[in-house]
C-alpha cells in the first residue's frame, strides 16, 4: 500500500498533465457539452468567494484544491477514449492545442515586448542632453 506521501506526490506530479490534457479535451468541439459545463462550474466554484470556514480541518485548507483535482479528473474520464487518447498522444509529441497556444502566446509577448523596447530606445535616442526621460515620454 502507497503511503500517503508518495500517493501525494504522484497526484501533484499529474496536476500539470490533466490540466493541460483537460485544456485540449474543453477546446474540442467533439466532447459533449455536459462534461465541459461540470468542470468550468466546478472551477468557477473555486474562484468564486464562496468559501468553506477555515476553521473546519482538513477541508478549510484543501477543500479547493481537491475540487479542482476531482473536477478535472471527472472531466476526464468522462470524455471518450478515443478522444482522450488523441490528445494524450499529441501532448507527448508537443503537437497539441495547448502546446500551440503556448507557442503562440509566447511569440506574441516577445514581439510586444520588442515593440516596447524599441519604442523605449527610439524614445531616449531622441532625447536632447538637456531634457529629462520623463518630458520625452
Amino acid at each position: 500500500m502507497p503511503s500517503v506521501f508518495s500517493r501525494a506526490k504522484e497526484v501533484l506530479f499529474d496536476v500539470p498533465r490533466h490540466g493541460r490534457l483537460a485544456y485540449c479535451l474543453l477546446r474540442d468541439p467533439r466532447i459533449p457539452a455536459a462534461p465541459k459545463a461540470a468542470v468550468v462550474g466546478a472551477l468557477a466554484l473555486i474562484v468564486s468567494p464562496i468559501d468553506f470556514p477555515a476553521w473546519i480541518p482538513v477541508i478549510g485548507e484543501l477543500d479547493m484544491l481537491a475540487l479542482g483535482i476531482l473536477a478535472v479528473e471527472t472531466f476526464i474520464e468522462a470524455c471518450p477514449d478515443e478522444i482522450r487518447k488523441e490528445h494524450e498522444d499529441a501532448l507527448k509529441a508537443k503537437q497539441s492545442v495547448w502546446d500551440r497556444d503556448v507557442r503562440d502566446t509566447v511569440s506574441a509577448t516577445r514581439h510586444g515586448l520588442g515593440r516596447v523596447v524599441d519604442r523605449m530606445r527610439s524614445r531616449v535616442s531622441r532625447r536632447d542632453e538637456y531634457e529629462s526621460v520623463s518630458e520625452v515620454l
